[in-house]
């Protein structure tokens, strides 16, 4: 294989959560009179922190949101994952069967990460390997978070791939020197191709792009038994 580790974000990339949690911040505006789209609010906070999704409804607003508005909206995303959140087609058996380190390196907080990760069954794959971007004070598309993954795995950054579904997070990958692998399944696969990813739209797709064959085509996912690798 091409790379020495691989960093995954979460939401959208690992656990198929985007439309859950966005949908949970349309329904949450409209109650205070903000019309969104689920469309508009996946444009504009994918890959995001709640912070500037708050800053963008209270723009919209004309005003502050009530104090509690970030407490109750987790409180309600986690409701709904709990009824609802799968696994990303095809993403348990990428982890299964990859060779190198790999870890998950998102913009939301870690007990949301272990929530949807262990809701879905993954969260046993990244024990000691998670990485919030609330525990360094740094958010995406900023590279630090990347660049502190990178570091506790021992990895130089050209040597890590990045696995992410957002423009945000292919920004933040790029700009740490990364290889950035676009995962376009529901994002807009120009902007990620745009914003410097390779893009694919099936997980079971990212083995071959990781060998370096320079397609996306379905192969043995262990990559010790293809070629070129």
């Amino acid at each position: 294989m091409n790379y020495e580790a691989i960093i995954f974000d979460c939401d959208g990339t690992l656990v198929d959560s985007e439309r859950l949690g966005n949908q949970v911040l349309v329904d949450c505006a409209a109650e205070l009179g903000v019309p969104l789209t689920l469309d508009e609010a996946l444009a504009q906070f994918m890959g995001g922190r709640m912070a500037d999704a708050v800053a963008y409804i209270e723009s919209r607003l004309g005003r502050r949101l009530p104090a509690d508005f970030t407490e109750r909206a987790r409180q309600r995303m986690e409701s709904v994952f709990r009824a609802e959140l799968q696994v990303v087609a095809g993403a348990e058996t990428v982890l299964r069967e990859l060779a190198i380190p790999y870890c998950v390196a998102s913009s939301g907080p870690r007990d949301k990460i272990e929530l949807s990760l262990g809701l879905t069954g993954l969260l046993g794959y990244f024990e000691g390997r998670i990485f919030s971007a609330y525990e360094i004070g740094r958010w995406k598309p900023e590279p630090d978070l990347f660049l502190h993954a990178a570091a506790v795995l021992g990895v130089s950054p050209d040597r890590c791939a990045v696995v992410e579904d957002s423009v945000l997070g292919v920004r933040a990958g790029v700009a740490a020197g990364m290889t950035v692998f676009g995962y376009a399944a529901m994002a807009n696969a120009e902007a990620l191709a745009a914003s410097g990813a390779q893009t694919f739209d099936r997980m079971d797709l990212l083995p071959s792009l990781l060998c370096g064959e320079g397609r996306a085509a379905p192969i043995h996912l262990d990559c010790r038994e293809a070629e070129p690798c």
